[in-house]
């Protein structure tokens, strides 16, 4: 690696323009680079949503869940297959291995679906793939003025939405809150009776109506002409109209009006209002998008009368917010470490020579980055966090170098060459493990690999283009700018010396104190509760209310408006918006719910205490009898940290798996640190069944009648105002209670009859909720548990599960938070011993000998006594990122130790192992401590600091780096001596032998 440093003297203009072309090229990129909240990346799971409103969970599962899930069985790459049907809606979420691709998937998975007959008043399922780059970039709110009819209000939406679809950039827009017109027609009983019409009658009076049919081709006047029939009904005047019976039209026995219901419910501070969710197209730039939908919406508010748009959340200000705070941190720690060197160094023009690394290093940064089409996120910019202090390392390592040899030498360019090349070996050898560490990171499976790769990229490309500056533009800074010493040899510590000394020859002392505190922080890890990774923000709060799913929409409707209008008083909050219902929209995403639930998404005002807001929405729990209200903390973009632990308990008998999950239940709500524990077989809902007499009636006749007689039925479309409108029939009965379904009439064979003479009503309490596994009914156990104790907590739960005695044939699986944190945990394990191998191989090729390295590993166990003493001291919980922390040391403690044996080796060309052992870490202290304290100094930001939701980087992680760093250094100068000098104790011996004997013989002459 010398011959960069020769080159780089022998083409100094050369150099030069390179350094004005890397710092130009990182400011272009920087500007060019795609600003987005994450790396790009698939989720390896597929949605299938269908909505079938009126349908209850068990009509849903049989008619809906079962055809969709034999359709999808079978799809390529599928790892698992999960379900669920609740009242109104179905739900199919196939898993696939990592290896998949994703968009050849959800296009078999659609080609499938379509092939599917599923029952009427049940929409075309909904196929949907999730990316992040489908995160939404804006969520607009439109209201209307008082006093606008409800064709204006379209009218005026239809155009608001056409401008945001117009929006350059924007992708889809999905719309819900709308209202959708309808035509109804309601049957008059009394009115009926009086004309002698059934009802049933009413069903087919459009039929062969709002036709438009070509009848043939004839040859009129001479020439070939078509021949159409056209047949609309365009107002409400000519149904009404509609003949029935002779004499009888639609008018006399029926109501019909104009109804425009809501699909689903969406306010806004107490007002109905639209909502839009605007997504960026796949290549738009988020920020740019995100600028272009605010002056969308301002043109709207200007040039539309008698609305109010507004945007109440943008991921766009997000990722500005994302990427200004890591950059501040970035620069922070950038001037933290400059202060560390100019400290050490006491020498302004060393220290600029050092620093230049930095701005040096993130210009070809960020020129790799757009090359390799990486966008600039909070992962790749955390990587720059993390990298920050270490860009600096090689450069301190040389110019140290040099400026000690200049203490002794005169300046010349064959010194500043001769002692880069010193310690080029090393600090090439360090950069290459520092690498050899990050790059597996991108082979992790999954998702974890999308996230970890530009992170792994951002690092490499950092460290190479550091290493390439300490060889070739610090030597000939220093040839410029620095000046001969004073002639004089720099000074040993002698207090230092004496303790490596003192150290190496009672050795057993510190390695017995080293390894009692490994044991010793080991053991307290072991003990400690491993947290769930915490992405929540204080500013968003997210709230529930979730009534049985028995009790009536429009009482659940009532009790949300009540607490709407209850928080609106509460004065932290800055906007309110409340949700209920499944809509088409909704389900293009696949977010589906109870329809008994209500959720409100408040945004606080700057400065508002969460918790003490969160705590008197707690306290009017008590005002909604029979609902559980739930609130906490979250972000709109991440989703709060997941901390639920899950059993699915899997058999073929209902009554087994009903009675295991009972048991579990119980067992699982002793556990302490479990905040709740629920089963899906806890939300029951009446379900009153007619048992049909076949002698007596027709089933299938039976409940079309009944469906006709108690649900809206649509029976056609005419055109209004250019558009078609559905017709639906109102139900003509509305029963009450288990005698008024026993009423009800229905046609038979021998005449009209009531009901309960053909069927038998028999009342059942049944599940709102279905799960399938694979096609097969399961039960699964959620318990909520406390995040900051979730490893102990998911132990003590696989421990009761294991210990249940179940039937045979039912089977339990553990999954959730626990498990996901586990299988992390795992996955960086496995990680962190593929990098220590290729560290130890790279150090191998380096030193020659297996040995050598080897002591330098031993460096590794040090830092842990540090990250996990940092751990404890600072309270924190250690969590994924954590994990992530500490395999990061690997690459970041073993530099110290390679540039010491690296010293040693040099010196043991003309020393004993224990002299050169001395000597190398006398000359090696300053650059070693100097180095660790500008990495510690530059991550010092990241601790005190509010690191980003949903980033790798984040308190806990800089809380690891640190101490396992500080512990690692102070360690490393006197154990890894030890350690190498116990790996050659034959060979030390026999020279310390050999130099007493040759002091004895030089004594012996002096007194003779």
């Amino acid at each position: 690696m010398s011959k960069w440093t020769e080159w780089s003297f022998r083409n100094k203009a050369a150099i030069l323009l390179i350094v004005v072309m890397a710092l130009g090229m990182g400011v272009m990129s920087y500007f060019r680079l795609p600003m987005e909240f994450l790396p790009e990346a698939d989720n390896p799971q597929v949605m299938v949503t269908a909505i079938g409103q009126g349908y209850d969970a068990a009509s849903m599962e049989k008619l809906v869940t079962e055809p969709l899930e034999g359709a999808v069985a079978y799809t390529k790459g599928k790892s698992s297959m999960f379900s669920t049907s609740g009242n109104g809606y179905a739900q199919v979420s196939l898993n696939f291995d990592a290896k998949t691709d994703m968009k050849e998937a959800k296009a078999e998975i659609e080609r499938a679906v379509s092939q599917v007959q599923l029952p009427e008043r049940v929409m075309p399922p909904f196929v949907v793939q999730f990316n992040t780059s489908m995160i939404p970039i804006s969520w607009v709110t439109l209201t209307f003025d008082d006093g606008l009819s409800e064709g204006e209000k379209e009218a005026k939406m239809k155009e608001v939405t056409a401008e945001l679809q117009k929006t350059d950039g924007a992708g889809e827009v999905s719309v819900s809150g709308k209202s959708s017109p309808a035509v109804t027609v309601k049957p008059l009983p009394d009115r009926l009776a009086e004309k002698g019409i059934q009802a049933a009658a009413l069903m087919g009076m459009l039929q062969g109506r709002g036709v438009s049919a070509s009848v043939g081709e004839q040859t009129i006047d001479g020439q070939a002409s078509s021949i159409n029939v056209r047949d609309e009904i365009k107002d409400l005047a000519t149904l009404r109209k509609l003949p029935l019976a002779p004499g009888v039209v639609l008018g006399d026995v029926a109501s019909v009006q104009l109804d425009r219901s809501l699909e689903s419910v969406s306010r806004i501070d107490g007002k109905d209002a639209i909502m839009f969710t605007v997504s960026k197209s796949g290549d738009a730039n988020a920020v740019r998008v995100g600028k272009a939908v605010e002056d969308t919406v301002e043109r709207v508010n200007e040039d539309i009368d008698g609305i109010d748009a507004s945007i109440i959340l943008s991921t766009s200000e997000s990722v500005v917010t994302s990427v200004n705070s890591m950059l501040r941190e970035v620069l922070l720690g950038a001037l933290f470490a400059t202060i560390v060197i100019l400290l050490f160094m006491r020498n302004v023009r060393a220290t600029l020579i050092t620093i230049v690394s930095i701005p040096l290093s993130l210009g070809i940064t960020l020129y790799l980055l757009q090359l390799s089409g990486v966008s600039l996120n909070i992962i790749t910019l955390g990587g720059v966090a993390v990298a920050v202090g270490r860009l600096v390392d090689d450069s301190i390592v040389v110019i140290e170098n040099i400026h000690r040899r200049l203490q002794r030498e005169p300046l010349s360019i064959p010194l500043i060459t001769d002692a880069t090349k010193e310690v080029a070996t090393a600090i090439t050898s360090s950069t290459l493990v520092t690498v050899a560490v990050f790059l597996p990171m991108g082979l992790l499976r999954g998702s974890l690999q999308a996230f970890l790769l530009p992170f792994a990229l951002t690092v490499t490309y950092s460290l190479l283009a550091s290493l390439l500056v300490a060889l070739t533009v610090v030597p000939l800074l220093s040839s410029v700018l620095l000046r001969s010493g004073n002639k004089q040899d720099a000074a040993t510590p002698p207090r230092f010396t004496s303790v490596i000394r003192w150290s190496l020859q009672h050795k057993w002392i510190p390695l017995l104190t080293a390894a009692i505190l490994l044991v010793g922080s080991i053991s307290a890890y072991a003990l400690m509760p491993k947290g769930a990774l915490d992405s929540s923000s204080s500013e968003n709060i997210n709230l529930s209310l979730q009534y049985p799913s028995e009790t009536p929409t429009a009482e659940v409707l009532q009790q949300g408006t009540k607490l709407e209008k209850s928080l609106l008083t509460l004065e932290e909050i800055d906007w309110a918006l409340m949700q209920m219902g499944n809509s088409s929209d909704g389900a293009k995403y696949g977010a589906v719910s109870s329809p008994t639930l209500v959720t409100f998404l408040i945004h606080l005002k700057e400065g508002s205490d969460a918790e003490v807001f969160m705590e008197k929405v707690r306290q009017q729990q008590s005002e909604y009898k029979g609902a559980e209200l739930t609130v906490n903390a979250t972000d709109f973009l991440m989703g709060g940290g997941s901390s639920q632990v899950f059993v699915d308990v899997t058999g073929d008998d209902p009554e087994q798996l009903a009675a295991a999950a009972a048991q579990l239940t119980k067992d699982v709500q002793s556990v302490e640190g479990v905040e709740k524990v629920q089963s899906n077989l806890e939300e029951m809902k009446p379900v009153y069944t007619f048992e049909v007499n076949p002698v007596l009636a027709s089933g299938g006749e039976v409940a079309q009648q009944l469906q006709g007689l108690i649900n809206p039925m649509p029976i056609g479309t005419i055109t209004l105002e250019g558009r078609d409108t559905a017709v639906t029939l109102l139900p003509i009965a509305k029963p009450d209670s288990p005698e008024g379904l026993k009423g009800l009439t229905v046609m038979t064979a021998t005449g009209p009859q009531p009901v309960e003479k053909v069927a038998k009503l028999v009342k059942t309490e049944e599940a709102s909720l279905l799960y399938h596994k694979e096609g097969k009914p399961y039960v699964r156990v959620t318990a909520t548990v406390d995040p900051s104790k979730l490893s102990v907590i998911g132990k003590e739960i696989k421990e009761k599960a294991d210990r249940l005695k179940l039937p045979q044939g039912v089977k339990l699986a553990i999954g959730g938070a626990s498990v996901d944190q586990s299988s992390d945990f795992t996955d960086l394990a496995t990680t962190a011993l593929i990098s220590i191998g290729i560290v130890y191989l790279i150090m191998v090729l380096t030193f020659k000998t297996l040995r050598g390295p080897l002591a330098i590993l031993f460096s590794l166990p040090l830092a842990a006594i540090g990250a996990i003493g940092g751990l404890l001291i600072s309270g924190v919980t250690p969590d994924f990122t954590a994990m992530f922390g500490a395999l990061m040391l690997i690459g970041i403690v073993v530099t110290n130790a390679i540039v010491l044996i690296d010293r040693v080796k040099h010196n043991e060309e003309t020393m004993s192992i224990r002299e050169a052992l001395i000597e190398a870490a006398a000359t090696r202290m300053r650059p070693i401590i100097m180095t660790a304290l500008a990495t510690v100094s530059a991550m010092l930001p990241l601790v005190f600091g509010s690191h980003e939701s949903g980033s790798i980087v984040s308190q806990s992680l800089a809380i690891v780096v640190i101490g396992g760093l500080i512990a690692a250094t102070l360690l490393t100068l006197i154990i890894v001596p030890c350690i190498y000098e116990l790996f050659f104790f034959r060979k030390s011996r026999k020279q310390r032998r050999q130099l007493n004997n040759v002091r004895e013989a030089e004594s012996a002459t002096i007194t003779t």
